[in-house]
């Protein structure tokens, strides 16, 4: 099939600077989700007809496999349609879908195509309050047109049946419905919506039908109406995964923008928001106010609340935090059994097995061996004002506390280094290193007191 999204209105009731399409539901744009789903209906032409943010929009989504088709000026719905025209192959239907209604469901798009067959395809939904949305008429129960709201009598209001606007029709017949449109209308307009009157007037069959939920059909035109979609996904979306076994402590307090695959067992308190690719292994625990992007957790593995995590492998029986940090750049990776403390910070580093650091400390560009201990206060210095240098600590080794790592530097298998330390120079295998000032008593000294 074609399938073309109508993505070019402007949003003026968002007051934002950005282009409607763009603004962010669970983390990705909404012209994204509406991209995605139509991927799954296999399509032959996806055709985007933007208009305002311009090439902002088309350099936004970056998607190389769709048309891009410029609406301008904006005269209507039709008038959109009317610029993909040209692009739309006549041997299949054209599905028409557009960019601010991003919880249509493929599978609701499927059941109205096969619906349709030769004829016209409508999805309708019926509110309780429809104020604001075209109505369906209807004589008996044929479908016979569509009226906009503004354009509406006092009666045609009180209907509750609404057009969604995603309609789908044969390619051909569609085009010459196009070049029948007018903008008679309050808007001065070319209805999308007239090709439905002008198919009943040609006795073409007009089937209407409903998802299976309303929410699916609502488009965003405001920020309120943004917010309560995202409540509708993320609510949609924990419901599976507490059906799939994942044990949230509570589903309204937990944000997914993009993916989440849990394993068995695997507990969620609250305020926890999951970014990019994020899978959890079983019996994984994530603490409160945590965030994780881009990050796979091994079973077992324990996070403490108010960690925030990104670009980690992390392994199996692992502690995380509280209050930890892993931040991005080259992907951490984290063997099994590590700790990693409270107020301690992880970049760009491999850590084996085994390892700990419990606070206070800093480890970037690092490669940490197996049974590592690192005190508290411990910083890689991995940056020398221009460049970044690679610090390694073989298996074995014993940091005290308060040191310093000027890299690049080595630390052999089995080095002690003693608190304090400023290593400049590799430390050697199975040795005690140290740096430290001598330490000095003064005699009679005394604390000075506050002058009267």
């Amino acid at each position: 099939m074609n399938i073309v999204i109508l993505a070019a209105g402007p949003g003026k009731r968002m007051h934002s600077d950005t282009p409607k399409v763009l603004h962010r539901l669970a983390g990705r744009a909404l012209l994204s989700h509406v991209l995605e789903t139509a991927k799954q209906l296999s399509p032959k032409v996806v055709c985007v007809v933007y208009g305002h943010g311009g090439e902002a929009v088309r350099e936004a989504l970056g998607e190389s496999e769709a048309l891009w088709v410029m609406q301008e000026p904006q005269l209507g719905t039709g008038h959109a349609v009317m610029q993909a025209a040209p692009h739309l192959d006549e041997r299949w239907p054209t599905l028409i879908l557009y960019g601010d209604v991003p919880l249509i469901r493929a599978a609701t798009l499927k059941r109205l195509v096969g619906a349709a067959g030769k004829g016209l395809g409508l999805l309708t939904a019926t509110l309780d309050n429809p104020t604001g949305y075209g109505r369906v008429l209807r004589r008996g129960k044929a479908v016979v047109g569509i009226v906009e709201d503004k354009d509406a009598n006092a009666k045609q209001r009180e209907l509750r049946e609404i057009n969604t606007g995603i309609l789908v029709a044969p390619t051909k017949t569609l085009k010459s419905w196009l070049g029948k449109l007018q903008n008679h209308n309050a808007q001065k307009e070319y209805y999308l919506t007239d090709v439905v009157a002008l198919a009943a007037k040609q006795r073409v069959a007009v089937r209407a039908i409903q998802a299976d939920a309303a929410w699916e059909t609502l488009g965003v035109n405001s920020r309120v109406q943004l917010a309560e979609l995202e409540r509708i996904y993320q609510r949609t979306l924990a419901s599976a995964l507490m059906e799939q076994g994942t044990m949230l402590a509570d589903p309204e307090r937990c944000d997914v923008r993009g993916s989440l695959a849990c394993g068995k067992d695997v507990a969620i308190d609250v305020n926890c928001v999951f970014e990019g690719e994020v899978r959890l292994g079983d019996g994984v625990s994530v603490g409160a106010n945590c965030v994780l992007r881009d990050v796979t957790v091994g079973a077992g593995t324990r996070i403490e609340p108010f960690c925030h995590l990104e670009d980690a492998d992390i392994g199996v029986d692992c502690r995380i935090g509280p209050y930890a940090r892993m931040r991005p750049g080259t992907r951490s990776q984290l063997a099994a059994q590590v700790h990693i403390g409270n107020f301690v910070e992880v970049k760009a580093s491999k850590i084996g097995q085994g390892s700990k650091a419990n606070h206070l400390t800093y480890i970037g560009d690092s490669d940490v061996g197996r049974n590592v201990n690192v005190g508290a206060g411990t910083i890689v210095c991995n940056y020398d004002g221009a460049n970044k240098h690679r610090t390694v600590i073989e298996d074995d080794v014993f940091i005290g506390s308060d040191t310093q790592l000027v890299a690049p530097i080595r630390v052999g298998r089995g080095a002690t280094l003693g608190a304090g330390t400023t290593l400049t120079r590799d430390a050697p295998p199975g040795e005690l290193t140290l740096s430290r000032a001598k330490q000095v008593s003064v005699p009679g000294w005394k604390r000075p007191t506050k002058s009267k």
